[in-house]
């Protein structure tokens, strides 16, 4: 009797904290909350309900295709192949979004459960006597790490949001809502991630990397301070991950392409810092056939899939040929319905891909060539993201040695740098990339370890955090990608092909740097701001 009082018991925990995570999508009139008072009475339930946490990363909202769609198609090297795709997708790919999105309002209230769910189990830490401060404060934490990732994203996407660290128990609070600026926003995530630091553990047990750990929490912190411009304290913390790395269990995978096949698909490697980890055959995850190739008259072939978001036109053309990476980066070839011959299933190059532009493009291929036990389209893998990875923050690393003092830190920087282009290699020392050579310039070596982001990150949705920060919207979206696009022999340029950024240099930090708050919201919080630039 008491092992099903204990069962039904968490059951309750996480129904309450799906429900109350959920409190943005009530109607006008919800049906009373029971209150969480009745529902915590030990640590154990604490940690039961921060778990309920995690499955709002997942899925079509999150995680699994609408939040991290919207930051591959805001980038520069990734782009629409199918054209004929939902026409919220193409508005993203052309900076043309606007505040009634359903992306945008698929992602805000998903990612926004996963505050509250967070904020709801710390809550259940101050009504509980604790035994173990300890464990405690590990469990506070783990809370404030998972909101802090989710306000982190969404202060880069939107500016100023609302910020939360307390429980909604109330739906009607909402009403009132209204947005934090930035400058009070950064502080708080600060805060968060030097708690995890001291109280977090190195590793969780049997490894699982889906958890925040000590380190963590330091990549955080040293990306959060990067994205402030505060290099100094980047550096410290991105060095010290690095310094610390067999501590935390971490290090560079010696094959790329291991990073996404084998082991890689269902389970954590040692490269990974945090990931989110889907679960196997609910088709959570969808970037398998978002990526793979779209299927021909004939019917699915081996990397069927979507043709939704790959590679942007030039993208190949970045990598040196022999580059390691490319084998892992892109589907080059497939067996498919040719445009040729599309009753025939071949063996073709992706010029013979069968989509509806005309405009030959290979495909992403980390998702959709390695995607396991999976449906005939790649989905329900069980593959984990990962969030960061170690080769990030020795990039995040040598750029911020960089911009603390140059030349004095080129050899560290470089030498970080250069890591990153060695495994490219995969053990061949005579094989492309060369390692970058000393005596460049700052600019010139900040440049080259952000195009070394871009290659080594190519479809993981990291391309845009850079282009705003660095407020690169110009220069990544600017004339030389309709110049591109001219050399490409027999080709037609409709507008609706070409990605460029908006040319209002009155934008460039306003609008063209943020998505507008989705006006579903602002129709419930009255209190709810626009960014400027979208209709109020």
């Amino acid at each position: 009797m008491e092992k099903n009082h204990k069962k039904n018991k968490s059951i309750i925990i996480i129904l309450l904290v799906i429900f109350l995570g959920g409190c943005f999508d009530l109607q006008e009139n919800p049906i009373s909350i029971v209150t969480p008072d009745l529902y915590f009475e030990k640590l154990s339930d604490v940690e039961t309900a921060l778990m309920g946490a995690y499955s709002y990363f997942y899925g079509d909202a999150g995680y699994g295709r609408q939040f991290t769609t919207a930051l591959a198609l805001l980038d520069d090297i990734c782009d629409i192949i199918d054209i004929g795709t939902n026409v919220e997708r193409r508005n993203m790919n052309h900076f043309k979004t606007d505040p009634a999105c359903p992306m945008i309002w698929s992602f805000w209230p998903q990612l926004y459960k996963v505050v509250n769910a967070a904020n709801t189990a710390i809550s259940g830490l101050e009504k509980i006597t604790i035994t173990d401060q300890k464990k405690a404060n590990e469990l506070e934490a783990e809370g404030r790490m998972l909101r802090t990732l989710v306000h982190f994203d969404f202060v880069r996407l939107f500016g100023d949001i609302p910020y939360m660290d307390f429980a909604v128990t109330d739906p009607k609070a909402v009403v009132d809502m209204s947005r934090t600026p930035v400058s009070e926003i950064y502080p708080k995530l600060i805060e968060d991630c030097l708690y995890g630091i001291q109280n977090l553990p190195d590793k969780r047990p049997n490894d699982i990397r889906c958890r925040p750990t000590k380190g963590s929490a330091k990549t955080m912190l040293a990306y959060i301070y990067l994205t402030l411009g505060d290099y100094a304290n980047a550096a410290k913390y991105a060095v010290e991950v690095i310094n610390e790395r067999a501590n935390y269990g971490y290090e560079l995978m010696p094959d790329y392409t291991n990073l996404w096949a084998g082991r890689a698909m269902t389970q954590d490697v040692a490269e990974y810092i945090w990931t989110i980890d889907f679960r196997e055959v609910t088709n959570d995850e969808l970037w398998a056939p978002m990526t793979g190739v779209r299927n021909g008259a004939a019917g699915r072939t081996e990397l069927g899939g979507w043709s939704v978001v790959g590679p942007a036109r030039g993208y190949l053309e970045m990598f040196d040929p022999g580059d390691h990476r490319i084998e892992s980066t892109f589907i080059l070839e497939a067996k498919i319905n040719t445009k040729t011959t599309p009753s025939t299933i071949v063996l073709a190059p992706y010029t013979d891909f069968w989509y509806t532009c005309d405009i030959a493009r290979p495909h992403f291929g980390k998702y959709r060539k390695y995607a396991g036990g999976s449906d005939g389209e790649g989905r329900a893998s069980g593959r984990n993201f990962n969030i960061y990875r170690l080769a990030e923050v020795y990039l995040m690393a040598a750029e911020a040695l960089a911009e603390v003092s140059w030349p004095a830190n080129e050899t560290q920087a470089l030498g970080y740098l250069n890591k990153i282009r060695e495994r490219a290699r995969n053990g061949n020392p005579a094989a492309a990339p060369a390692d970058y050579p000393t005596g460049m310039s700052k600019t010139a070596f900040i440049n080259a370890v952000l195009k070394e982001r871009m290659l080594e990150f190519g479809g993981e949705w990291k391309r845009w955090w850079d282009i705003q920060r660095r407020k690169l919207g110009a220069e990544a979206f600017g004339q030389n990608t309709i110049e591109y696009f001219k050399t490409i022999p027999n080709a037609s340029a409709p507008n609706d092909w070409v990605k460029t950024f908006p040319h209002d240099p009155s934008m460039w930090g306003v609008k063209n740097y943020l998505l507008p708050i989705p006006q579903e919201e602002r129709s419930r919080a009255t209190n709810m701001t626009q960014n400027p630039g979208y209709r109020d």
